[in-house]
Order: C-alpha cells, then structure tokens, then sequence
C-alpha cells in the first residue's frame, strides 16, 4: 500500500509519538483523522497540518469510550471515504512499585492504589482493543486494504516501577500473532496487524527529564542517543508500504542492552 493512498486513523494524534506519525502521514499524503482527548491541541494540530497542505481532521475521543471511538471511526468514513491504517498512540504513565516500605520500619507505608493500575489498562489496552475492533469491523465489512498497528514498548520485557503500563506494553506485543492467526482463520486477506515497539524516544516529557538520569539510560542503548519521534513514524510508515511486515512486534529501540554494562565488569 502507498501511504498516499491511504486513510490513517490515529489516536492520541494531538501530542507526543502520535503528533509526529500524523504529521508525518499527511505530508506525505496519507489523508488523516486525529482522535485525542485535548480538543486545544487537536485544533493546534490540525491548524499546523492544514497550514502545511496536508488533509486532516480531528474529533475529541476517550478511547475508553465505545462510542467515542464509533464516531471517530464514522467521522473517517465520513470525511475520506474509508479507513486503511490504525496507529492507536493513546496511552498514559502511572508508574509506582506495587508495595513500598518504610526504609526505618520495613513495613509498608504505601501500595499502588487499584485505581492507578486500573487507569493505565483502561486507556493503553481496553482502549487499543476498542480502536482496533472498530477500525476492523468497517474494514472487513467494506472490503478496505490497510494495517491495525499497536503501540507497544521496549518496556514490554518488564520494568520495575512500571507494572501497570508494562502489562499493557506486553499484551498489545502479542496482539498482531493472535489477530493475524483470528483473520487468517476467517478468511480475512487484505488487513495486516503489526506491533511497534519504541525505546527511550526524545519526546518532550522524555527530554524534560532529570538529565543525569537520562544520560544513565542512555550509557544502554547501543546507538548512545534517544530515538526520534520522526524515525519512529518513517518505521510505521515503511511498514505500511511494506507487506511483508505482518503478525509481528517491530522493535525501534537503537539497541538497548539492558545493562550490559554491569554484566561486562
């Protein structure tokens, strides 16, 4: 498929990795519907895609919503004619250890509410299992070529601190085997189901960052830098014109090691 061919739906679309696939996909001359829950930054986004030559439209979205979702789904529809490409970037961070104890006392002293678990599934993988139902339903029932992709992380092997967004980067990491194998078992040819996994991207929160402990991640990454939002939207990209990438989870890390280092002395 031809990214300029295509109809690209991505949420989360209004900041952060998503902003950069969406603006990467319009200039080159994917047609595309941004969902995101901050309607100033969808307005700004759009604005700047507009400006650009680009064709877009924004619609505020909870992804955790069945409805919101439907009608951002039906606004592409609407506006485009059809939807080929899904890039499911929403996703939110409560990080906290699950106990934490009293350094004097060894007692516990604070655990990680139910909530604070509860959110980061509900948003990361409720509402990537919401956008690609209904991304796939009006794919199949139309006949529409295209890709659903998943968002996941190189924190999928495990993070201490991270047992919520984790979990979730872990689950969507195996989604495209077991979607590809339901579509293969139905019959379903003409819809692709891949996996991306970024490393330590430079995104604004990233690069915001306590310094010192930035650079300590990076002593772990192979390439010694952090990994561009551009690059990883020219990954997803390649795999959209690329048909080969199919039931698999791409890693776009620049080669963390994950402590190399200390095994080495």
């Amino acid at each position: 498929m031809n990214l300029k061919e295509a109809v690209a739906v991505v949420t989360g679309g209004a900041s952060g990795i998503g902003e950069t696939v969406a603006t990467y996909f319009a200039s080159n001359g994917a047609r595309v519907v941004i969902g995101d829950v901050v309607q100033e930054s969808i307005d700004r986004v759009v604005g700047e895609i507009t400006a650009a030559g680009g064709r877009v439209v924004g619609l505020k979205t909870d992804v955790t919503k069945d409805a919101d979702v439907a009608a951002l789904m039906d606004a592409a529809v609407s506006t485009f004619g059809a939807i080929n490409v899904v890039v499911p970037c929403a996703g939110i961070i409560r990080d906290g250890v699950m106990i934490n104890t009293d350094r004097e006392t060894g007692k516990v002293k604070r655990v990680m509410e139910t909530d604070q678990f509860r959110a980061v599934v509900e948003v990361n993988l409720v509402g990537s299992f919401i956008t690609l139902r209904e991304a796939a339903r009006r794919m199949v029932d139309n006949n529409w070529r295209g890709v659903l992709f998943t968002i996941s992380s190189v924190n999928k092997v495990g993070q201490v601190g991270q047992i919520n967004y984790s979990s979730t980067k872990a689950a969507v990491a195996i989604w495209p085997r077991i979607l590809a194998g339901e579509f293969q078992m139905k019959g379903i040819k003409g819809i692709r189901v891949v996996s991306v996994a970024p490393g330590y991207v430079g995104t604004p929160m990233v690069r915001g960052m306590n310094q010192d402990a930035l650079n300590e991640i990076l002593k772990d990454v192979h390439i010694g830098r952090l990994i561009e939002p551009e690059e990883i939207a020219r990954a997803i990209a390649m795999v959209v014109e690329n048909e080969a990438f199919d039931g698999t989870c791409l890693e776009i890390t620049g080669g963390v090691t994950y402590g190399a280092r200390s095994i080495a002395k």
